[in-house]
């Protein structure tokens, strides 16, 4: 019998195939009842079946909310992954392959005696998310007139992207469109689903941090390319000057996504295809206006009237006022305190945005790219509606009162120096372009006996190294362990200028956060940038997972790499692209005392820990006690040691904090990985 993680991987290829296309072995069943004796799915799943095949399928709908947990949970009772495999091939064909494989990878990542198991990258499973029509149809071309010696068929596509030069927002288009960060959004809102009954720790305030530094690095990446950072979508009664042509199919049958015409306006909804009620854009305002409220008035209004106050000082275990508001405004109707009151507005802001160029379905036209969290960052809209959302977060994150000297300081701890070292120079950084294979033909069928790869262009980086030197006292206060927190920002703004405390506070890029243990004296800390704690280090394809050693024992030696359950920000956009002529950044090092960082976590708490902080610990806790963002996600203090606080360089008075200026030079020229 194939191992689990093979039996995995056959029921996610070809999501687009139906169920008489049955792969080269035979699937075999034990004979048997079904567990529990439970009525079979056709006449269960009736919302799961409810949305057509080959259509668009959206969790930001709250409908497909709803008809995704009835398929997890139909999924979530096989005890087996050969019972789980059972159940997925009785309902193949009978709903949207998207809901399909969205139900299929949650299963996986959630059932502890699954945990051992891993997804395959979603680029492969859906190849037509990601790259155009046009490609799609070349590489199907290229597969017809291939040879019989040849071994696999290769399709490039990048880096000329989607669009021409004659728009200003196509010089970020790399960026917008690299897979890695559209496969990270993806993975992450699997991990943090909305209405599916999963309770996470401190997920509304990681829903803020996460998208607020998705937003500072795309922030960094206009500046590198020499646009101004994003203007939030504010007014909703002026058209949008973007429009937007995806490209893209959402199904085998070719069906396009909607497309965004230039200046656009917003209007209200009126299809009927998604189960929705008429909404009007006015309940967007108006939901907007009862959160911004409720900031200024410090409590939120629960569903009986009860008043739960907004702050950011408390202790566990009472939710920190950002955590409550990301709840509130994302937003999960089983956390929000009351969704009925303050709505659903970040989830409706994508289905009106999504649905702009048909609001009525007069023309019968598909929802945008924005209706999917595959597709959604590939829109410049995306950010700009995002950048709102940050907005609310903003406006309730300036009124908490500054940390306090004690809150910053380690006076036990001084940082001597900080440096990045890469290919034998100093504080110089150097980015260029990669290309990364994918086997379209796993998800795509294109009627070839072998391979059909695509070939995609991406942003990279050489690998770097950071070198912390700090100097431990010897008394016995020494914390046995400290945090190291880095961050990056640019030194200059879109004028040139050196930019002051708050006006660079929100482009503060998280870098690293690791522990480290001190000892007397001296200490060298020597930290690769590939051990992060943000990024995913490795996408891995079927074909990787297909010749993992050993697959059904995740604890083997052999197995260390694949012990990643797949969130995570990717590895070769942890840098911003920067100059050709180089640009400057500014790295910040802080150290913090790891006895008031830490979190008692529960037993055999240890699963999928990697990329803890922007994606936490699966069944633990987040992973450190300070608020996200700590310590720009606060203004600061207006006096530090006797001295006006103006910049972000002000905080290296106090020993434990330093900062270094580097250069990053975009090559335009291949790095090899």
């Amino acid at each position: 019998m194939d191992s689990e993680q093979k039996q995995v991987l056959d029921m996610l290829q070809r999501p687009f195939r139906l169920p008489t296309q049955r792969e080269s072995h035979p699937i075999v069943f034990e004979v048997g009842t079904r567990v529990g004796g439970s009525e079979p799915p056709p006449q269960r799943l009736t919302l799961a079946r409810s949305i057509p095949r080959g259509t668009v399928f959206s969790i930001f709908v709250k409908s497909h909310r709803l008809a995704a947990k009835e398929l997890c949970d139909y999924f979530m009772e096989a005890s087996s992954v050969q019972e789980l495999r059972q159940r997925v091939e009785e309902v193949r064909g009978l709903v949207n392959e998207k809901l399909f494989i969205f139900a299929l990878s949650f299963v996986i990542i959630r059932k502890p005696e699954m945990r051992h198991l891993r997804l395959p990258s979603i680029v492969e499973i859906f190849p037509c998310m990601f790259v155009p029509v046009t490609t799609v149809s070349e590489m199907e071309q290229e597969a017809r007139k291939s040879t019989p010696d040849q071994e696999i068929v290769v399709t490039e596509y990048g880096p000329e992207f989607s669009s021409t030069h004659l728009k200003p927002e196509h010089r970020v288009a790399y960026w917008r469109e690299d897979y890695g960060i559209n496969s990270h959004h993806w993975h992450w809102h699997l991990v943090y689903p909305v209405d599916l009954g999963v309770m996470r720790d401190r997920k509304g305030e990681l829903f803020f941090y996460m998208h607020q530094q998705m937003l500072a690095r795309y922030d960094m990446d206009r500046l590198s390319v020499g646009l101004n950072r994003v203007q939030k979508l504010s007014n909703w009664r002026i058209p949008i000057p973007d429009g937007y042509f995806p490209k893209l199919t959402i199904n085998n049958a070719g069906q396009t996504w909607g497309s965004r015409q230039d200046n656009s306006l917003v209007q209200d909804y009126r299809r009927e295809d998604f189960g929705l009620l008429p909404f009007d854009v006015s309940e967007l305002e108006q939901w907007h206006s009862r959160i911004m409220d409720a900031i200024h008035q410090g409590y939120l209004v629960d569903h009986d009237g009860n008043q739960t106050r907004l702050t950011d000082n408390v202790k566990p275990p009472e939710k920190r006022g950002i955590d409550l508001l990301g709840d509130t405004v994302e937003a999960d109707s089983s956390i929000s305190l009351n969704s009925l009151f303050y709505g659903d507005l970040h989830n409706m802001g994508h289905v009106v945005i999504s649905a702009i160029h048909d609001p009525d379905y007069a023309h019968r036209e598909n929802l945008g790219v924005m209706s999917d969290t595959a597709t959604a960052m590939r829109d410049p809209v995306f950010y700009r509606w995002h950048k709102y959302i940050d907005d609310i977060f903003q406006e309730y994150k300036v009124i908490q009162p500054p940390y306090t000297t004690e809150e910053l300081s380690l006076s036990s701890v001084e940082v001597v120096s900080v440096a990045v070292e890469s290919q034998g120079q100093k504080n110089q950084l150097i980015t260029g372009w990669s290309t990364r294979d994918f086997e379209a033909s796993r998800g795509l069928d294109f009627n070839a006996d072998k391979p059909v790869m695509v070939r995609l262009t991406h942003l990279n980086h050489h690998p770097f190294v950071y070198s912390i030197k700090l100097q431990a006292a010897n008394s016995g206060s020494l914390p046995k362990e400290v945090t190291v927190r880095i961050f990056m920002a640019p030194k200059l703004n879109e004028r040139g200028v050196e930019m002051s405390f708050m006006e660079q506070r929100l482009l503060w890029a998280e870098m690293d956060r690791f522990t480290h243990d001190l000892k007397p004296g001296l200490n060298h800390i020597l930290r690769s940038s590939t051990s992060s704690s943000i990024t995913n280090s490795n996408e891995f394809t079927f074909r990787d997972l297909e010749e993992r050693p050993n697959p059904d024992n995740p604890g083997a030696p052999e197995n260390t790499l694949f012990n990643f359950c797949g969130c995570g920000w990717p590895q070769h956009m942890l840098l911003p692209r920067g100059k050709q002529e180089g640009m400057p950044f500014e790295l910040f090092v802080m150290v913090t005392d790891w006895n008031q960082d830490k979190v008692a976590q529960p037993d055999g708490a240890c699963s999928c820990s990697a990329a803890a902080s922007f994606c936490g610990i699966l069944d633990a806790l987040y992973p450190d006690a300070r608020p996200m963002g700590f310590p720009f996600d606060r203004r600061p203090m207006p006096m530090l040691l006797n001295r006006p606080v103006g910049r972000a360089s002000d905080l290296t008075r106090l020993s434990n904090i330093a900062m270094q200026d580097i250069t990053i030079t975009f090559t335009n020229a291949q790095i090899t990985q």
